[in-house]
């Protein structure tokens, strides 16, 4: 039905009018609430609250582009990832744990070579993998200088940790006998039996009484020394049973907490106590030298503490624990220290097991360890060197094994005696007329690389130069020998070149020093061992593979070949110039090796460059579709030039493979 203007202005003034009224009124009751809050009334006069009408929600303000927060570089922290890996490495390099710094060291690489980013297209990542590459390398350098390159020597397991983490009961019947036992021992330490003493005699009565029988035993060896040192220092001798507890008598043995020798002196101690630990040498691991400071520090604690089982666990803990226990508690005796628990859970333990090792082993036939036979003495020869020798060559001088040698001279770290300065070279006893005949005929530069071979029934010349990797022509030179026949029982001089390796391979020399190389897609065993010049059965040798095939992204170890120029002159100064142009080219992600690569900067190659410092040497890595003419016309050189250079891997071109370039400065 249709509507009148009018009509229809009514109808509104009626809907609208009471609700203009009702906002008018709380408009009204708004305001005069306001002026009321102006002046504060007394709480006697204050109304009874009205729920005010609820305020309408604030207009949200208009809306402004949020700030995120800056996402972080990618490569940024993937630097700052390498970087404390690397640091990680120099740390573990520089306190001498060679196989934690090469992990570390390797991780740093493959944190660069298998990142998501390309290393091309960052100059950062770029400038990182040269500076990891080239610290690397120069540590490697430095190492193989030093005789042996990342390797270090093998340790023992400190008995003292299995001691420690075992608890066991006490057994009434041993407890018993030992108390028995204990009144009619003589000790000039004082001996007491309580339940924790009693529960290792039960221990090593049971699970650990081959760690027992086996230190008695070995203690023979050096019970004679220790025992006089301990008496000239103003020791008690029954503390020889402490090295007895801490390493069983092996002068290798290596704690968890990293402590090591014979006594197991923390570097930080045993520096303190004139001990020597350097790349050669760890004198913790010297028996003689470990424990007269082991003597020296035992008295300096007694001086501190007055009392010998605080003395002992000194020993374990540091003098600042147990004085900071003593000041805590007011009492200087161990055992309170031990009830109040102030003291480490080793050291609490470190006293009673000392404790029980004496008194089991001075009552061998209570406790059946009357058969242990100990071990006699070793006799040796002390010579004073001032040359470095190869422990090989040593051994062989003397008609002995390496594993004597190294048992003898336990605080040498390297297969090398040190290269300065002089060395006490311990040899079996009797040999050292026959050490310095036949180390006389060795050139002194040359005792780090040639040996001696005993020739047996039977050898030819051909047969031994092959056994040791090098040429008839140089054993018959260095030995005058007019003929090929050898004289049985006779002992042949065998020059080594420097950088020589073990390959399986006639007349082939090796580089010590690493190369690393990514395996790209479609390598093959073959295919890279034809890369880099040299066999395959090397390469595998050196990676542990036994297929041909490769899987991709894989990190091969890889040791250059020395041509006949470097293995007659080669040393591990030149080694480095060679593998530091080569590690840092063939590394590079997605860069297949040249097996010449490095050859430019090594010496001078051609009549064509009488001085090698007219030129400088880059490295150019073939892309796709490139040619030797265009590389050529790139670095304003010849075909021929990158010919003599790189050899046949000029004429194999493939994407990735890197070739040595002399261009004019």
């Amino acid at each position: 039905m249709p509507v009148s203007y009018r009509g229809l202005m009514r109808a509104l003034r009626i809907l609208f009018l009471p609700s203009l009224a009702l906002a008018l009124l709380v408009s009204c009751e708004t305001n005069d609430q306001k002026r009321a809050a102006t002046v504060t009334p007394p709480p006697e006069a204050m109304a009874p609250a009205v729920p005010a009408p609820a305020a309408p929600a604030p207009a949200p303000p208009p809306r402004i582009a949020e700030q995120q927060a800056p996402r972080p570089d990618p490569v940024t922290q993937l630097i700052a990832t390498v970087e404390a890996e690397f640091a990680a490495g120099q740390a573990n390099y520089n306190a001498g744990h060679l196989e934690a710094a090469k992990q570390n060291f390797d991780r740093a690489f493959n944190l660069l070579v298998e990142a998501p980013l390309s290393i091309r297209d960052d100059e950062r990542l770029d400038a990182e993998f040269e500076k990891i590459v080239d610290g690397v390398n120069a540590l490697e350098m430095s190492a193989l200088k030093m005789g042996d390159g990342f390797t270090e020597q093998k340790s023992e397991p400190a008995p003292i940790d299995e001691a420690n983490d075992v608890t066991f009961p006490v057994d009434p019947r041993i407890k018993a006998q030992a108390e028995a036992q204990i009144r009619e021992t003589h000790s000039d330490l004082p001996l007491v039996l309580n339940d924790t003493v009693a529960s290792y005699i039960n221990y090593f009565s049971s699970r650990g009484r081959g760690v027992l029988e086996h230190a008695l035993a070995r203690a023979g060896r050096y019970r004679e020394m220790i025992e006089a040192t301990l008496r000239q220092e103003g020791v008690p001798q029954d503390l020889i049973y402490l090295a007895q507890a801490e390493s069983g008598f092996h002068p290798l043995a290596l704690s968890r907490a990293s402590a090591r020798g014979m006594w197991q002196f923390m570097a930080s101690r045993a520096a303190g106590y004139g001990l020597t630990r350097n790349w050669w040498l760890d004198e913790r691991q010297d028996p003689e030298k470990a424990t007269r400071a082991a003597a020296r520090h035992l008295h300096d604690l007694y001086n501190q503490f007055g009392d010998w089982y605080l003395v002992m666990a000194a020993y374990n803990s540091g003098p600042g624990v147990v004085q900071a226990g003593v000041e805590r508690t007011g009492y200087a005796d161990f055992w309170e220290l031990y009830r109040r628990g102030v003291l480490p859970k080793e050291t609490k333990n470190y006293v009673p097991i000392i404790l029980a090792i004496t008194i089991m082993a001075k009552n061998p036939t209570q406790y059946g360890l009357d058969h242990v036979v100990p071990e006699p003495p070793r006799p040796a020869d002390r010579i004073t060197i001032d040359y470095p020798v190869d422990l090989r060559l040593a051994a062989e001088c003397v008609d002995s094994s390496v594993a004597e040698l190294q048992e003898l001279n336990p605080a040498l770290l390297r297969m090398t005696t040190p290269p300065q300065g002089s060395f006490d070279l311990n040899l079996p006893g009797g040999t050292r007329d026959k050490f310095l005949t036949n180390i006389a005929s060795i050139p002194a530069d040359k005792r780090t690389w040639w040996r001696y071979h005993n020739v047996s029934a039977g050898d030819t010349l051909a047969e031994v130069a092959h056994r040791y990797h090098t040429s008839p022509r140089a054993i018959a030179e260095v030995n005058n020998l007019h003929g090929n026949e050898l004289i049985a029982d006779s002992k042949l001089i065998i020059p080594i070149a420097a950088g020589g390796n073990d390959t399986g391979e006639n007349s082939v020399h090796y580089s010590k020093a690493i190369v690393r190389y990514k395996v790209r897609q479609g390598d093959t065993v073959e295919s890279v061992a034809g890369d880099w010049g040299i066999s395959a059965a090397a390469l595998r040798k050196w990676n542990h593979i036994k297929s041909n095939q490769l899987a991709r992204g894989r990190l091969l170890v890889i040791h250059r070949p020395l041509d006949a120029r470097d293995q007659e002159s080669a040393s591990p100064n030149n080694n480095k110039s060679l593998t530091h142009s080569s590690l840092r080219a063939s590394s590079h992600p997605a860069a297949a090796p040249a097996h010449h690569s490095a050859q430019a900067s090594a010496a001078p190659q051609h009549s064509r460059q009488p001085a090698a410092a007219a030129n400088k040497t880059v490295h150019h890595t073939v892309r796709a579709g490139e040619t030797l003419y265009a590389i050529a016309n790139r670095y304003n050189t010849t075909v021929a030039a990158l010919r003599r250079e790189n050899g046949r891997t000029a004429d194999h071109l493939r994407p990735g493979i890197v070739l040595t370039v002399a261009v004019d400065r």
